[in-house]
């Protein structure tokens, strides 16, 4: 091979012109310009890239990872825990299946509808009952289902006197002990949906008879006032709030949001006091700064009571939306907050919330220690510029499309992230301590009795 200056092996008969030692700082200069322009370019695509994703995609992902149009633009399901694509088989208990599920449904007298349950803050137990009736993942063979739906619709008809706490929790154990399916896998493939802050609380025995189960609940791992969460990480889902249908139809809404610059006050807290603290501090601060907090105590009934409309253009009249907690840690004002498009801002510890898979909370709301209520919280929020609000509300309007409980041919709901969450917990076999097999692959109980000749009602636990 030739130095420097001599000739070019590559080049036979060519002569290299002397290369002196300007040509080599030269040389250097040139690729250090090369290198600086190329780092730049390779910067600026990238920036501009993603904030054309961030604009279209609400989620980042990746090659690999499953891909979920909806009308706001893509999503990206995590393809780790999730696989590639959704395969499910549910199966949904009909009410007249099971001895007593009825009364779980609609009370003692089987006067309570699931149109009246479905409004409010509870009106997911009807819901996601409904929607997987009419979903293409359910299967009517319980041999080969992945998962068993348990509907009932227990805060509503404990609410409206269908049952009392006694009939609940027997009735539960007498459901239970008729079904084979779940004796076989001590409850680990069935589903309840519990959709209060007292979550599976409501049946006072859950600690007994759900502990293996999948629970879907609005709320967290503090739940309520008792010493025990009923809420376990690895096998329960954190579900959204019920928002009110005329706010997350997809046509003309019951109010519209108001641009920044027409909202009267800096924030707002609509709820009752509850005796709680921190919404006691929230509504002395509303008295002290009326200019900038809003923060009346909202009533049951009588005539101070703000009708459904009412209420929501109070709540979009604030550039920001507190959510304390109340009785519990989750609170449905958070999940109101994004179609008012007002910033939540979770004044909560405790509070979790929904498919942390995909989403960045950070880019759609604020969370602050309860303790911080006070002047400096209205100062904190004073300062944030206009354009960083505008910001989380545009991010917020983008994905609250998984705050719906919209049917499967909307692809962004709040029923398919519950679904790619069950996903992550299908598995191929489920055993629990009455369940044994032999050598050719039967199954059968303590006794040897073949799965098949389980006959109900079983003895549980």
């Amino acid at each position: 091979m030739a130095g420097i200056s001599g000739k070019s092996s590559r080049y036979p008969g060519a002569t290299a012109a002397p290369c002196t030692r300007t040509h080599q700082i030269g040389a250097l200069a040139l690729v250090i310009v090369t290198f600086f322009i190329t780092r730049v370019f390779h910067q600026s695509f990238s920036a501009s890239s993603s904030v054309s994703n961030d604009a279209r995609y609400p989620s980042v992902g990746t090659e690999n990872d499953a891909v979920v149009q909806y009308s706001g633009g893509l999503f990206f399901w995590p393809q780790r825990g999730f696989g590639t694509h959704l395969s499910l088989k549910i199966y949904v208990y009909e009410e007249n299946e099971i001895e007593g599920l009825k009364l779980l449904l609609h009370g003692r007298d089987g006067k309570i509808s699931s149109e009246a349950c479905i409004k409010g803050q509870w009106g997911t137990q009807v819901k996601i009952h409904k929607l997987l009736l009419q979903s293409r993942f359910r299967t009517k063979r319980k041999d080969e289902a992945d998962f068993f739906f348990v509907p009932t619709y227990i805060k509503c008809v404990r609410m409206m006197g269908g049952l009392n706490d006694k009939e609940i929790n027997q009735t539960y154990v007498k459901v239970l002990s008729q079904m084979p399916y779940y004796r076989l896998s001590g409850g680990r493939n069935h589903i309840f949906v519990f959709p209060s802050g007292a979550g599976a609380h409501l049946f006072k025995s859950w600690a007994t008879y759900l502990n293996r189960s999948i629970i879907l609940t609005p709320e967290g791992d503090r739940t309520d006032k008792r010493d025990t969460s009923a809420f376990n990480t690895w096998k329960d889902i954190i579900i959204p709030g019920n928002v009110d249908d005329g706010m997350t139809t997809r046509g003309p809404r019951l109010v519209e949001p108001l641009p920044l610059s027409k909202r009267k006050y800096l924030a707002n807290f609509l709820g009752r006091a509850q005796g709680k603290v921190g919404r006691l501090q929230l509504m002395d601060l509303a008295k002290q700064f009326p200019n900038k907090l809003e923060s009346p105590e909202l009533k049951f009934s009588g005539p101070d009571k703000l009708k459904r409309t009412e209420y929501f253009e109070h709540l979009r009249n604030a550039k920001f939306c507190l959510a304390p907690r109340g009785e519990s840690s989750w609170t449905l004002r958070f999940y109101e907050s994004f179609f008012v498009e007002c910033v939540p801002v979770i004044l909560s510890d405790q509070a979790e919330l929904p498919f942390q898979d995909v989403l960045d909370y950070t880019k759609i709301s604020i969370k602050l220690p309860s303790t911080s209520i006070g002047p400096q919280l209205l100062e904190y929020l004073e300062s944030i510029p206009d354009e960083d609000i505008e910001e989380k509300i545009s991010w917020g309007r983008q994905l609250r499309c998984l705050w719906v409980y919209a049917p499967e041919s909307e692809p962004c709901s709040a029923l398919t992230g519950i679904l790619w969450e069950l996903q992550k917990k299908v598995r191929q076999f489920h055993q629990s301590s009455e369940t044994f097999w032999l050598h050719n692959g039967t199954i059968v109980n303590r006794n040897l009795v073949e799965f098949k000749k389980w006959k109900p009602p079983l003895t549980l636990p």
